[in-house]
């Protein structure tokens, strides 16, 4: 059945992961996007409409999707002048994915839930090619019956999907998936750079290797470009920066120990003094290579 939802934020995620609602979900979608001309090029090219505030946008809709930046960006498009908020009518419910910070996640919820709506905070794995083929990992924070409203349209785009706890439960799982993944991303890098030191057929060698217990998405996904030194794709240094410093934040405030994301954030800094701020995150090993 058709609903009425609003999206906001057409990045290189949000861009496809709306036009799952309206292609697979077959619902209204109308869509706001700080540059305005790709909230036309997308109305223009799935048959939506375009917004011209936040606000604008979450008129009518019961529910409302964002896919921004960060903290101050989602906060603007919510509680700020023109946001979304001040659209929603009562019993709405917001899904955010942005990737941002478990407390901005735990204060909206507040507000929305004193204005008689719903606030899911549902950060997303699984890059641009996830969101473009639909097989994004969502995970979910919030209230048990605003999930249980918002699932089906977040399956438009997903192939896993799992509410984990309260308000900032989301965050803080997409917290432990970047902290994880800038370990197994150095671990890959070193252990490319050792083998092709050393002489090795390294697309042989992962080959073997990647059947076992050294397996991984990063290794099935970026060891032939990371051995070709290509790194015009994926997930990108600034972006990994951006999430790690979130994770770090979040460690300070518990007293958790994280010293290997620390010092790959580190690493990062250096790629990105190279220039490469835009490379994918599998660029670490070109700071073994220089």
């Amino acid at each position: 059945m058709s609903t009425k939802v609003a999206w906001i934020g057409l990045g290189v995620m949000g861009y496809p992961m709306a036009g799952y609602l309206k292609t697979k979900g077959g619902h209204d979608v109308t869509v706001y996007n700080r540059t305005a001309a790709k909230a036309e090029k997308w109305a223009s090219e799935h048959g939506g409409s375009a917004a011209a505030t936040p606000a604008e946008a979450a008129d009518g809709a019961d529910y409302i999707f964002a896919c921004v930046g960060n903290d101050d960006d989602l906060r603007a498009v919510t509680t700020g002048q023109g946001g979304a908020f001040h659209g929603m009518g009562k019993g709405a419910v917001f899904v955010d994915h942005t990737t941002a910070s478990a407390d901005v996640a735990r204060e909206l919820h507040t507000a929305a839930k004193a204005a008689g709506c719903g606030f899911v905070d549902a950060p997303v794995s699984g890059g641009q090619a996830g969101a473009e083929n639909a097989v994004l990992t969502v995970m979910c924070g919030g209230d048990q019956a605003d999930y249980d409203a918002a699932e089906r349209f977040i399956e438009c785009y997903s192939k896993s999907r799992r509410l984990l706890g309260p308000a900032g439960a989301g965050q803080l799982a997409k917290m432990c998936n970047q902290i994880a993944i800038a370990g197994l991303v150095q671990g890959l890098s070193e252990a490319i750079h050792f083998g092709m030191k050393a002489g090795m057929d390294m697309e042989a060698v992962i080959d073997v290797i990647s059947k076992g217990a050294a397996g991984s998405w990063q290794m099935d996904n970026r060891y032939k470009t990371m051995i070709a030194g290509e790194f015009e794709h994926g997930f990108a240094v600034d972006w990994m920066r951006k999430d790690l410093a979130i994770c770090l934040d979040e460690a300070r405030r518990t007293g958790a120990h994280i010293p290997v994301a620390a010092l790959v954030d580190q690493f990062y800094s250096q790629v990105q003094n190279m220039g490469g701020s835009r490379w994918d995150t599998s660029s670490l090993i070109a700071l073994l290579q220089r």
